[in-house]
């Protein structure tokens, strides 16, 4: 089976699903209500210059002003170099200049601006501004670099526009770097134009939606088909693809189904992004703890059988595991500091090869990553950016039973607990008979050993009535 490009697109939702020889490899959801602002373009105007702080406040149209740093602004005029600019001294309120958002708003802060305009393709970034152009550090190799820096001396770009090269670009054709590089040029200036025509606050560029940042970043050419479910959606790719891809138009189907995950058997993989146990086909496994500071991955050789010796065996699961790891920090969107915990080796070759499988692994990692390297006692350090929101924080909230805990007490502990807080209720009061509503896991505790609630009612001179409600949660405590 070829590599897929699965789209289910409804009212409430978008779901993107890539999937190859049917496993699934990156999985995205976007709702209306939560689309990012970051990457969109504005004209804006400038509503307060703050030299004390080096920044300006910037109307973009939104309830919050944008925070631009004032460098960034004498920057944007450096790189024009056209005399009309007005130099940096100055800048004044009532001015417009066009930024792109780069964070969103955070509780009373307004979205965070830069005049640095960049347009990401599928390869390549275009800097519309700046006339330097780069070649992503994460391709290593000196001959790909002179490859691709020789592809760029070739192309007839315009002066003032420069372009990055992106880490996917390693390997792929001259035909597509350009196709990209072209793709980029031609909606820059069609942006340009909307910008001169239009009066700011206003916005310019909105950044592409789910769909259509599927089709940029993953619809390249070893992708054998991208199928949507919604006929809508699908002759909104197909008006897209025609004026910028169009030589992948006859790619894309339209699925008149009713379950198109379901049909491909992706529903299920879905549903198990988020168990803590990954298990593995020689039967190793992983257990995935995202915490609050960071994501602990530990690999266990579980029910690995093969007959080899230790170091053999563990150097044959870390593999496995780290191949696994990879998709799984992709599939899962796991970002910020991961530690990851293989079983010890004992051999150096071993854990330098170890490392080169896992960095392999992640070479098509489209988000930043820096690894630190592996300690002898297995344990790999590394951090990894987080692209967009995940499917954990769009699809779940906080438990309200166990409040993030993971754990619920066991029904002993909650009747010792249950025992103690009756008697807090009973001291000072002098009442005849009182009521302690609770689980039947946990009632069915107490009752084994009824010395203890019969001393109670012996000391407050009170009958205690023990109900068992079915529908309780089991730390549920209700006295009365």
């Amino acid at each position: 089976m070829s590599k897929e490009i699965l789209i289910n697109a409804e009212a409430q939702e978008k779901r993107v699903a890539i999937v190859q020889d049917g496993q699934l490899l990156e999985f995205h959801i976007e709702r209306p209500q939560d689309r990012t602002i970051v990457g969109n373009i504005y004209k804006g105007r400038i509503e307060a210059v703050m030299p004390s702080i080096g920044a300006a406040f910037v109307d973009i149209g939104l309830p919050k002003n944008g925070f631009l740093y004032l460098s960034e602004i004498e920057s944007a005029y450096e790189s024009v170099e056209a005399p009309q600019q007005t130099p940096i001294k100055e800048v004044k309120k009532g001015q417009e200049v066009l930024v792109q958002v780069v964070k969103e708003s955070f509780g009373t802060k307004g979205p965070r601006l830069s005049t640095q305009i960049g347009l990401a393709g599928r390869y390549l970034v275009i800097m519309p501004l700046d006339k330097q152009g780069g070649i992503s550090r994460r391709i290593e190799d000196e001959a790909e670099r002179r490859r691709l820096r020789d592809i760029f001396k070739k192309l007839k770009l315009p002066d003032q526009v420069g372009f990055i090269v992106r880490t996917a670009a390693s390997g792929r054709s001259e035909q597509e770097l350009i196709r990209d590089a072209q793709f980029l040029y031609k909606l820059w200036k069609r942006l340009e134009k909307i910008a001169q025509d239009k009066k700011a606050p206003a916005l310019v560029y909105e950044e592409y939606d789910l769909t259509l940042r599927a089709i940029r970043d993953s619809f390249t050419e070893d992708v054998g088909k991208l199928i949507v479910d919604s006929k809508p959606e699908f002759y909104r790719i197909q008006h897209f693809m025609r004026t910028f891809l169009n030589y992948l138009c006859k790619k894309v189907e339209l699925y008149r189904g009713d379950d198109l995950f379901g049909v491909k058997d992706v529903e299920k993989q879905i549903n198990r992004i988020f168990e803590s146990h990954v298990y593995l086909k020689s039967k190793a496994y992983l257990i995935i703890e995202p915490t609050e500071g960071l994501v602990v991955i530990d690999v266990n050789s579980g029910g690995f059988k093969k007959k080899v010796n230790q170091e053999e065996m563990a150097f044959k699961v870390n593999a496995e595991a780290a191949i696994e790891i990879a998709r799984q920090l992709v599939l899962r969107d796991l970002g910020g500091i991961v530690v990851i915990d293989f079983i010890d080796m004992e051999r150096e070759g071993h854990r330098r090869e170890l490392l080169n499988i896992f960095k392999k692994a992640l070479s098509g990692d489209r988000a930043k990553y820096d690894i630190l390297g592996i300690s002898k006692f297995g344990i790999v350090e590394m951090t990894r950016e987080r692209i967009h929101k995940t499917v954990q924080m769009l699809s779940f909230h906080p438990c309200p039973y166990c409040k993030g805990k993971g754990k619920l007490r066991s029904p002993q502990t909650l009747g010792i607990f249950a025992l103690k807080e009756l008697k807090r209720y009973l001291k000072g009061k002098s009442l005849k008979q009182a009521s302690l509503t609770l689980a039947a896991p946990v009632i069915d505790e107490i009752l084994k050993d009824k010395e203890a609630l019969r001393a109670i009612e012996h000391k407050y001179r009170v009958k205690i009535n023990l109900i068992s409600n079915p529908a309780a949660h089991l730390e549920d405590i209700k006295i009365a």
